[in-house]
């Protein structure tokens, strides 16, 4: 009796704050309505013919049903019901607005490719919170698109090849020698999130693994994802209060490396330049203090979780699917034999694009597992649609995970199924990364990471689960038990030579 009363607690805890915002919304709509019904009556215009669907309890809505938690690789059950009986778009109220829910393919890409024209992204006063007024997540018009094109300099092409491969690489290999040879049973999900914010921080502030100063910033940014994906109560002892002083810890560090970098850039003749987005950053752009701190936290976030949480699906998927993991080994053995031949003892650009069947496997991991579950945007002006009005100041939520694990667009769309990819390019449907202008800056380092990580792991080593897990949804994707997973060395065969044991300096 006291867990399920603690339980209901905790679950009344986490949506008391969406229970403050539909009060304050039910006040605005209801002064809102007496305005507009004069105005309507005035004007003579018709009632608009919103999409079908309930309002759901007063004041909370449909809140409670929509973020019930579920499996990653099901829509779960309130959206199926939702859209059995109204169609893939239909309206509700949801985190106290008036809300349309979209898992129509055709309107899902109306809505991102119409961003700044007829919908804007809108996420949680309390994401800001967190992320800083001037992370990407939140901003929009000129800010954002000023923001992006620093990360979209910082992520070309160029250096992709050039610098981050490698990078990649190394720090691949740095997780992988220190797994044990037989039998180590460990949580994958830890080391896919260890992979990819030790990468970061490399990256980002030239951080290097294992320092102390890294750690502690590793240990602080744990207890500030907690609060990102929190109820908003900023009261003393809870998740999202936590998360906020953990934030000032995060941004401290920064800003004493953002001291340190430009005293040294402010010294003459000095030869020390480190080639991370902080220096690219206070060299290349005229952000202020501000907005680069946000800058670097914002995609430190976003380069380190969902990269971490697709790899750690990728490892799963594939754990339950050995054809798939013996074409992946037989691929990369032919990819480390080319290596072999030419003399070279590191992955090349050329060697990455050979990795035909590995980008079917991410991208089936990526359309399955659905880690951007759906995005916040809002309606700013009038839309029709499809014959439904959508009046403007309505959110309206694109579920990107309805339209990859839709039947009529995916045959069998519960299975992972790699070879799906083989027969035809992506088609338009899939958006894992989002699309047009907001489209996610990170995308090719996100596949990259994820192709050369494969790439080491199936040529070095076999794995299974140490005790079953799977993926849910919290909303946020998570593996309850971590993944726990135990490996065994591959032993060094058909010409291929194990690289755990060299070093991974230069």
């Amino acid at each position: 009796m006291g867990a399920m009363m603690a339980s209901i607690t905790s679950e009344l805890l986490f949506f008391l704050p969406f229970i403050l915002l539909a009060l304050l919304a039910l006040y605005t709509t209801t002064v809102a309505k007496c305005h507009g019904t004069h105005q309507w009556r005035r004007q003579k215009k018709k009632r608009p013919n919103l999409p079908p669907g309930a309002r759901g309890w007063p004041l909370v809505g449909e809140t409670f049903g929509y973020l019930r938690a579920h499996p990653a690789t099901s829509v779960g059950r309130f959206m199926e019901r939702h859209v059995a009986r109204y169609g893939k778009i239909y309206r509700s109220s949801l985190f106290g607005e008036r809300t349309v829910v979209s898992a129509d393919a055709g309107l899902n890409r109306y809505i991102l490719q119409n961003e700044g024209r007829l919908f804007e992204c809108s996420y949680p006063r309390s994401i800001g919170g967190i992320l800083g007024k001037w992370s990407m997540l939140v901003l929009v018009g000129d800010a954002h698109r000023e923001m992006r094109a620093i990360s979209l300099n910082f992520l070309s092409s160029v250096r992709l090849r050039a610098v981050l491969l490698p990078e990649v690489e190394r720090h691949t290999l740095l997780v992988l020698r220190s797994w044990p040879p037989s039998d180590g049973t460990f949580s994958a999900q830890h080391e896919a999130k260890k992979f990819t914010f030790n990468l970061m921080a490399k990256n980002i502030m030239s951080m290097d693994p294992g320092e102390e100063e890294t750690e502690r910033l590793r240990l602080e940014y744990i207890t500030f994802m907690k609060g990102v994906v929190s109820a908003p109560l900023n009261f003393p002892g809870t998740a999202y209060w936590k998360a906020l002083k953990s934030r000032a810890s995060i941004l401290g560090v920064i800003e004493r490396k953002m001291e340190d970098r430009l005293e040294k850039m402010s010294r003459e003749k000095s030869s020390v330049e480190e080639d991370d987005l902080l220096g690219w950053a206070l060299k290349q752009s005229n952000l202020s203090k501000e907005q680069i701190l946000d800058l670097l936290l914002s995609l430190l976030f976003a380069g380190h979780e969902t990269s971490s949480m697709a790899l750690a699906l990728a490892i799963f998927f594939l754990e339950g699917c050995p054809k798939a993991v013996q074409e992946l080994r037989e691929e990369h053995l032919l990819i480390a034999r080319r290596q072999r031949l030419r003399g070279a003892s590191k992955l090349s650009w050329e060697d990455y694009k050979e990795m035909v069947f590995t980008q079917c496997v991410i991208n089936e991991t990526l359309r399955l597992g659905n880690v951007v579950r759906f995005l916040h945007r809002k309606v700013i002006r009038d839309v029709h649609y499809n014959g439904y009005d959508i009046p403007r100041g309505w959110k309206i939520l694109p579920v990107l995970a309805a339209v990859h694990l839709d039947s009529s667009l995916y045959e069998d769309p519960s299975r992972f199924n790699p070879w799906r990819w083989k027969s035809n390019n992506a088609p338009s449907s899939f958006m894992p990364y989002g699309g047009g202008p907001r489209l996610c800056a990170g995308s090719e380092l996100a596949k990259l990471e994820m192709a050369i990580f494969l790439h080491h792991l199936v040529l070095n080593f076999r794995w299974e689960l140490a005790e079953p897990d799977q993926a849910f949804v919290y909303p946020f994707v998570d593996f309850p038990k971590g993944l726990p997973i135990r490996v065994q060395r591959v032993a060094d065969d058909q010409g291929h030579r194990s690289v755990l044991t060299e070093s991974t300096r230069g």
